[in-house]
Protein backbone atom coordinates (compact mmCIF):
# COMPACT_ATOMS: atom_id res chain seq x y z
CA UNK A 1 0.00 0.00 0.00
CA UNK A 2 1.60 3.48 -0.53
CA UNK A 3 1.56 6.05 2.09
CA UNK A 4 2.66 9.35 1.95
CA UNK A 5 3.19 10.77 5.13
CA UNK A 6 2.80 14.65 6.13
CA UNK A 7 4.28 15.84 9.67
CA UNK A 8 3.86 18.99 11.24
CA UNK A 9 7.18 19.71 12.07
CA UNK A 10 5.16 22.56 14.25
CA UNK A 11 2.81 20.25 16.50
CA UNK A 12 2.97 19.22 19.72
CA UNK A 13 5.63 16.52 20.19
CA UNK A 14 7.51 17.17 16.87
CA UNK A 15 8.67 20.47 18.05
CA UNK A 16 11.46 19.20 20.23
CA UNK A 17 11.79 15.90 17.65
CA UNK A 18 14.68 15.33 14.91
CA UNK A 19 12.25 15.02 12.54
CA UNK A 20 14.35 13.71 9.65
CA UNK A 21 15.28 10.72 11.89
CA UNK A 22 12.32 10.78 12.74
CA UNK A 23 10.48 10.45 8.67
CA UNK A 24 13.45 7.69 8.01
CA UNK A 25 12.45 5.53 10.68
CA UNK A 26 8.64 5.41 10.45
CA UNK A 27 9.61 4.67 6.40
CA UNK A 28 11.80 1.64 7.91
CA UNK A 29 8.74 0.73 9.99
CA UNK A 30 6.23 0.98 7.13
CA UNK A 31 8.66 -1.08 4.68
CA UNK A 32 8.80 -3.95 7.15
CA UNK A 33 5.09 -4.57 6.57
CA UNK A 34 5.57 -4.59 2.81
CA UNK A 35 4.45 -0.97 2.96
CA UNK A 36 5.31 2.19 1.09
CA UNK A 37 6.10 5.55 3.18
CA UNK A 38 7.25 8.38 1.29
CA UNK A 39 7.41 11.12 5.11
CA UNK A 40 7.48 14.87 3.92
CA UNK A 41 8.37 17.20 6.59
CA UNK A 42 6.66 20.29 6.66
CA UNK A 43 5.96 23.58 8.86
CA UNK A 44 2.45 24.38 10.37
CA UNK A 45 1.99 27.19 7.41
CA UNK A 46 2.46 24.94 4.60
CA UNK A 47 0.35 21.41 6.45
CA UNK A 48 -2.68 21.74 4.15
CA UNK A 49 -1.21 22.72 0.73
CA UNK A 50 0.63 19.68 1.37
CA UNK A 51 -1.70 17.49 2.17
CA UNK A 52 -3.67 18.73 -0.96
CA UNK A 53 -0.81 17.52 -3.07
CA UNK A 54 0.20 14.38 -1.97
CA UNK A 55 -3.77 13.43 -1.21
CA UNK A 56 -3.93 14.30 -5.35
CA UNK A 57 -0.97 11.98 -6.56
CA UNK A 58 -1.58 9.33 -8.67
CA UNK A 59 -1.35 5.71 -6.71
CA UNK A 60 -1.58 6.93 -2.94
CA UNK A 61 -3.46 5.07 -0.96
CA UNK A 62 -4.17 6.87 2.48
CA UNK A 63 -2.24 9.47 4.07
CA UNK A 64 -0.12 9.14 7.77
CA UNK A 65 -0.95 12.39 9.49
CA UNK A 66 1.17 13.26 11.93
CA UNK A 67 0.54 16.57 14.33
CA UNK A 68 -2.02 17.80 17.17
CA UNK A 69 -5.73 17.79 16.59
CA UNK A 70 -5.47 20.43 13.71
CA UNK A 71 -3.06 18.73 11.84
CA UNK A 72 -4.94 15.32 12.12
CA UNK A 73 -8.82 17.18 11.14
CA UNK A 74 -7.08 19.12 8.40
CA UNK A 75 -6.08 15.72 7.38
CA UNK A 76 -9.37 14.15 7.57
CA UNK A 77 -11.04 16.39 5.76
CA UNK A 78 -8.71 15.96 2.55
CA UNK A 79 -8.75 12.16 2.74
CA UNK A 80 -12.79 12.74 3.20
CA UNK A 81 -12.66 14.70 0.02
CA UNK A 82 -10.71 12.74 -1.75
CA UNK A 83 -12.07 9.17 -0.59
CA UNK A 84 -8.33 7.80 0.74
CA UNK A 85 -7.38 6.49 4.14
CA UNK A 86 -5.89 8.28 6.72
CA UNK A 87 -3.81 7.08 9.40
CA UNK A 88 -3.76 8.84 12.51
CA UNK A 89 0.04 9.23 14.04
CA UNK A 90 -0.76 11.29 17.18
CA UNK A 91 1.88 14.15 18.19
CA UNK A 92 -0.55 16.46 19.73
CA UNK A 93 -1.53 17.40 23.73
CA UNK A 94 -5.01 15.81 23.78
CA UNK A 95 -5.00 13.61 20.29
CA UNK A 96 -8.86 13.37 20.75
CA UNK A 97 -9.19 11.45 17.24
CA UNK A 98 -6.26 9.23 18.07
CA UNK A 99 -8.23 7.74 21.26
CA UNK A 100 -11.26 7.58 19.35
CA UNK A 101 -9.89 5.43 16.97
CA UNK A 102 -7.71 3.36 19.46
CA UNK A 103 -4.43 4.41 18.26
CA UNK A 104 -1.59 4.41 20.52
CA UNK A 105 -0.74 7.48 21.93
CA UNK A 106 3.33 6.88 21.85
CA UNK A 107 4.43 7.23 18.01
CA UNK A 108 6.58 4.26 17.68
CA UNK A 109 3.75 2.32 18.87
CA UNK A 110 1.33 4.39 16.78
CA UNK A 111 3.51 3.84 13.58
CA UNK A 112 3.81 0.00 14.07
CA UNK A 113 0.03 -0.04 14.60
CA UNK A 114 -1.05 1.43 11.82
CA UNK A 115 1.75 -0.34 9.50
CA UNK A 116 0.15 -3.42 10.74
CA UNK A 117 -3.59 -1.98 11.10
CA UNK A 118 -7.10 -2.38 8.95
CA UNK A 119 -8.83 0.12 7.22
CA UNK A 120 -12.15 0.49 8.38
CA UNK A 121 -15.24 3.34 7.35
CA UNK A 122 -15.72 5.96 10.30
CA UNK A 123 -18.37 8.83 10.70
CA UNK A 124 -16.89 12.72 9.94
CA UNK A 125 -19.23 15.33 10.43
CA UNK A 126 -19.46 19.00 8.70
CA UNK A 127 -20.42 22.48 9.91
CA UNK A 128 -21.40 24.52 6.80
CA UNK A 129 -19.18 22.04 4.61
CA UNK A 130 -16.21 22.37 6.60
CA UNK A 131 -15.68 18.57 7.80
CA UNK A 132 -14.24 18.11 11.44
CA UNK A 133 -13.99 15.00 13.44
CA UNK A 134 -14.26 15.75 16.87
CA UNK A 135 -16.16 18.82 17.82
CA UNK A 136 -17.93 22.50 16.63
CA UNK A 137 -18.39 24.34 19.53
CA UNK A 138 -19.45 28.21 20.37
CA UNK A 139 -19.34 30.23 23.46
CA UNK A 140 -16.63 29.58 26.41
CA UNK A 141 -14.49 27.04 24.22
CA UNK A 142 -14.43 29.41 21.93
CA UNK A 143 -13.40 31.96 24.08
CA UNK A 144 -10.76 30.15 26.28
CA UNK A 145 -9.08 28.92 22.75
CA UNK A 146 -8.96 32.69 22.12
CA UNK A 147 -7.18 33.71 24.85
CA UNK A 148 -5.01 30.87 24.96
CA UNK A 149 -3.46 31.67 21.12
CA UNK A 150 -2.56 34.92 22.68
CA UNK A 151 -0.39 33.21 25.47
CA UNK A 152 3.19 32.72 24.59
CA UNK A 153 4.15 28.96 25.14
CA UNK A 154 7.06 26.86 23.39
CA UNK A 155 6.05 23.13 24.15
CA UNK A 156 3.53 20.91 24.93
CA UNK A 157 4.11 21.14 28.79
CA UNK A 158 3.65 25.00 28.00
CA UNK A 159 0.40 24.31 25.81
CA UNK A 160 -1.30 22.46 28.40
CA UNK A 161 -0.01 25.27 31.32
CA UNK A 162 -1.29 28.01 28.95
CA UNK A 163 -4.78 25.88 28.53
CA UNK A 164 -4.89 26.33 32.50
CA UNK A 165 -4.14 29.68 32.93
CA UNK A 166 -7.24 30.68 29.98
CA UNK A 167 -9.29 28.47 31.61
CA UNK A 168 -9.11 30.79 34.90
CA UNK A 169 -9.58 33.98 32.20
CA UNK A 170 -12.20 32.33 30.46
CA UNK A 171 -14.25 31.33 33.77
CA UNK A 172 -13.98 34.90 35.00
CA UNK A 173 -16.32 36.59 32.34
CA UNK A 174 -18.95 33.91 32.13
CA UNK A 175 -20.73 34.29 28.70
CA UNK A 176 -24.68 34.50 27.83
CA UNK A 177 -26.31 33.94 24.12
CA UNK A 178 -29.33 33.26 22.38
CA UNK A 179 -29.13 30.20 19.95
CA UNK A 180 -32.15 28.67 17.26
CA UNK A 181 -31.78 24.96 17.33
CA UNK A 182 -33.85 22.99 14.90
CA UNK A 183 -33.75 19.61 14.05
CA UNK A 184 -35.98 17.35 11.33
CA UNK A 185 -38.78 16.68 14.99
CA UNK A 186 -38.05 20.23 16.58
CA UNK A 187 -37.18 23.76 17.00
CA UNK A 188 -36.27 25.84 19.98
CA UNK A 189 -34.32 28.92 21.29
CA UNK A 190 -32.27 28.42 23.97
CA UNK A 191 -29.64 30.88 26.10
CA UNK A 192 -26.57 29.62 26.71
CA UNK A 193 -22.86 29.96 28.08
CA UNK A 194 -21.84 26.83 25.46
CA UNK A 195 -22.72 24.92 22.62
CA UNK A 196 -21.14 21.83 21.15
CA UNK A 197 -21.73 19.38 18.58
CA UNK A 198 -19.41 16.26 18.52
CA UNK A 199 -18.57 13.39 15.74
CA UNK A 200 -20.72 11.24 17.96
CA UNK A 201 -21.32 11.02 21.56
CA UNK A 202 -19.22 12.18 23.67
CA UNK A 203 -17.83 9.47 26.35
CA UNK A 204 -17.76 10.03 30.16
CA UNK A 205 -14.57 8.71 32.53
CA UNK A 206 -12.18 10.73 30.76
CA UNK A 207 -11.42 13.49 28.17
CA UNK A 208 -14.24 14.10 26.29
CA UNK A 209 -14.10 12.10 23.31
CA UNK A 210 -16.12 9.64 21.18
CA UNK A 211 -15.44 6.31 22.34
CA UNK A 212 -17.74 5.04 18.68
CA UNK A 213 -17.07 6.90 15.59
CA UNK A 214 -19.40 4.80 14.10
CA UNK A 215 -23.14 4.82 15.05
CA UNK A 216 -24.17 7.85 12.45
CA UNK A 217 -24.92 10.51 14.71
CA UNK A 218 -24.33 13.89 16.53
CA UNK A 219 -24.02 14.81 20.05
CA UNK A 220 -25.62 17.57 21.16
CA UNK A 221 -24.34 19.43 24.02
CA UNK A 222 -26.13 22.89 25.57
CA UNK A 223 -24.08 24.51 28.87
CA UNK A 224 -26.86 27.29 30.26
CA UNK A 225 -25.58 29.95 31.78
CA UNK A 226 -24.72 29.92 35.41
CA UNK A 227 -22.09 31.46 37.71
CA UNK A 228 -18.37 31.84 37.77
CA UNK A 229 -17.79 29.42 40.20
CA UNK A 230 -20.48 26.38 39.08
CA UNK A 231 -19.10 27.00 35.35
CA UNK A 232 -15.06 26.45 37.48
CA UNK A 233 -17.11 23.13 38.86
CA UNK A 234 -17.95 22.23 35.79
CA UNK A 235 -14.66 22.52 33.78
CA UNK A 236 -13.17 20.67 36.93
CA UNK A 237 -15.97 17.95 36.30
CA UNK A 238 -14.37 17.75 32.12
CA UNK A 239 -10.91 16.55 33.67
CA UNK A 240 -12.16 13.99 35.23
CA UNK A 241 -14.91 12.90 32.95
CA UNK A 242 -17.97 13.21 34.87
CA UNK A 243 -19.81 16.35 33.37
CA UNK A 244 -22.70 14.87 32.06
CA UNK A 245 -24.07 14.70 35.54
CA UNK A 246 -24.11 18.24 35.73
CA UNK A 247 -27.90 19.45 35.91
CA UNK A 248 -27.07 22.37 33.59
CA UNK A 249 -25.99 20.52 30.95
CA UNK A 250 -28.23 18.50 28.48
CA UNK A 251 -27.26 15.99 25.70
CA UNK A 252 -29.23 14.85 22.57
CA UNK A 253 -28.49 12.78 19.72
CA UNK A 254 -29.51 14.29 16.15
CA UNK A 255 -28.08 13.27 12.71
CA UNK A 256 -28.60 16.72 11.55
CA UNK A 257 -28.79 19.70 12.90
CA UNK A 258 -29.00 23.57 12.27
CA UNK A 259 -28.04 26.46 14.49
CA UNK A 260 -28.82 30.25 14.01
CA UNK A 261 -27.42 32.99 16.20
CA UNK A 262 -29.88 35.68 15.89
CA UNK A 263 -27.91 38.48 17.84
CA UNK A 264 -24.53 37.39 16.85
CA UNK A 265 -21.74 39.76 16.69
CA UNK A 266 -19.38 40.39 13.43
CA UNK A 267 -16.41 39.22 15.33
CA UNK A 268 -17.63 35.95 16.93
CA UNK A 269 -16.02 32.91 16.59
CA UNK A 270 -16.41 29.27 17.07
CA UNK A 271 -14.16 26.16 17.37
CA UNK A 272 -13.90 23.55 14.74
CA UNK A 273 -11.61 20.17 15.70
CA UNK A 274 -9.45 23.22 18.15
CA UNK A 275 -8.74 26.02 15.59
CA UNK A 276 -10.63 29.66 15.51
CA UNK A 277 -12.77 29.81 12.76
CA UNK A 278 -15.63 32.53 11.90
CA UNK A 279 -19.20 32.31 13.67
CA UNK A 280 -21.50 32.26 10.75
CA UNK A 281 -25.43 33.42 11.43
CA UNK A 282 -26.54 30.16 10.40
CA UNK A 283 -24.14 26.78 10.45
CA UNK A 284 -25.89 23.57 9.35
CA UNK A 285 -24.04 20.27 11.18
CA UNK A 286 -24.33 16.81 9.31
CA UNK A 287 -23.13 13.77 10.06
CA UNK A 288 -21.55 11.23 7.25
CA UNK A 289 -21.92 8.05 8.73
CA UNK A 290 -19.47 5.86 7.20
CA UNK A 291 -17.65 8.44 4.97
CA UNK A 292 -13.96 8.78 5.97
CA UNK A 293 -11.80 5.88 5.69
CA UNK A 294 -8.83 5.25 8.72
CA UNK A 295 -6.58 2.80 9.59
CA UNK A 296 -6.69 1.55 12.82
CA UNK A 297 -5.04 -1.18 14.91
CA UNK A 298 -6.33 -4.83 14.29
CA UNK A 299 -7.78 -5.40 17.31
CA UNK A 300 -9.82 -2.05 17.35
CA UNK A 301 -12.27 -3.03 15.08
CA UNK A 302 -14.45 -6.87 14.75
CA UNK A 303 -14.42 -8.56 11.66
CA UNK A 304 -17.35 -7.53 10.12
CA UNK A 305 -16.60 -3.36 10.07
CA UNK A 306 -13.09 -4.20 8.77
CA UNK A 307 -12.95 -2.73 4.91
CA UNK A 308 -9.75 -3.52 3.78
CA UNK A 309 -6.18 -5.35 5.38
CA UNK A 310 -3.51 -2.71 5.56
CA UNK A 311 -1.33 -5.82 5.67
CA UNK A 312 -3.11 -7.73 2.58
CA UNK A 313 -3.43 -4.43 0.17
Amino acid sequence: MRFIGVLNKDGGTFRTTEMEAFARGAEAVFAESGHALECRVVAGDELEAELERAAREPGVEALLAGGGDGTISAAAGICFMHGIALGVLPAGTMNLFARSLGVPLQLDAALAAIAGGDVVQVDIATANGRPFVHQYSVGMHSRLVRIRNGLTYRSRWGKMLASLRAVALALSRPLKFEVEMTTRQSRERRKATAVAVSNNVLGEGHVPYAEAVDRGVLGVYVVKPMPSAELARLALSLAFGNWKAHPLVSEKEVAQLTLSFPRRKASAQAVLDGELIPLEQRVDLRIHAGGLKVIVPTTERPEASKSASVESA
